[in-house]
Parts: structure tokens; C-alpha cells; sequence
């Protein structure tokens, strides 16, 4: 699809929604660090290696989004939908996660990092990996 963007052109919010409703679900090594994205519908892309730290993702849509190994330290992550999204190896460590739902993502015991405190079992997620 010609009007794709190429992830160095998306560089702040509004980019991102036009690559996104454009019909682009590819995101891989997105660098968004401390931009505000709260509210965004990201339904299912993948955000597979993003840096999003310090991102406020407040009441975001990142249902069925894959974030493995993203990095999202320091984000704000208050009423965010992450059901069923893939956290293999994700980097939540100090993180906001205030009423976030993450009923079935999916997580790494040994190689998702979460906010101290974060009890992954008590928020409904599954591991398909090997216990630790």
C-alpha cells in the first residue's frame, strides 16, 4: 500500500493515527517516547519493539496488540485495554498501571518486566511459556 508510512516518519500522534486508519498495523521499533497518545485506538497492531517510555497511553486501545520486547518504562498506562496482547519480554518497570486490563495477554515469566508490585496471575494473564 503506497501510503504506508516508514516507522522514522511517524513521529508524533498524529501521524500515527493517519498511518493507522490508513489501514497500517505494522509499527515495529516505533520511537514515541514521552508523547501523549492517550486514547488511541492501536486495535491489534503490532508494536513489537517500540520505545514508548515515559508515553502517556492513559484509556488507550492496545487490545490484541503485540508488544513484545517494547519498552514501555515510566508509561502511563491508567484504564488502558491490553486484553489479549502479546507482552513476551516487555519492559513495564515502573509503569503506571492504574485499572489497566490486561485479561489474557500473554507474558514471559522470566523475560517480561513488570511494575514492582504487578501480580500478572491476580490481572488475569496467561503465560504459554515455560513456569519459572
Amino acid at each position: 500500500m503506497s501510503d504506508h508510512k516508514a516507522i522514522a516518519e511517524i513521529t508524533s500522534r498524529e501521524t500515527l493515527l493517519a498511518a493507522y486508519q490508513s489501514g497500517q498495523r505494522a509499527f515495529s521499533g516505533l520511537s514515541l517516547s514521552g508523547t501523549d497518545i492517550s486514547g488511541i485506538d492501536l486495535k491489534g497492531a503490532d508494536l513489537s519493539y517500540a520505545e514508548l517510555n515515559e508515553a502517556n497511553l492513559t484509556q488507550a486501545n492496545l487490545r490484541g496488540c503485540d508488544l513484545s520486547y517494547a519498552s514501555l518504562r515510566e508509561a502511563n498506562l491508567t484504564q488502558a485495554d491490553l486484553r489479549g496482547s502479546m507482552l513476551i519480554g516487555t519492559d513495564l518497570r515502573q509503569a503506571t498501571v492504574t485499572d489497566a486490563n490486561f485479561h489474557d495477554a500473554d507474558y514471559d515469566p522470566t523475560e517480561t518486566h513488570f511494575p514492582a508490585g504487578f501480580d500478572p496471575i491476580k490481572a488475569e494473564m496467561k503465560s504459554d511459556r515455560a513456569k519459572a
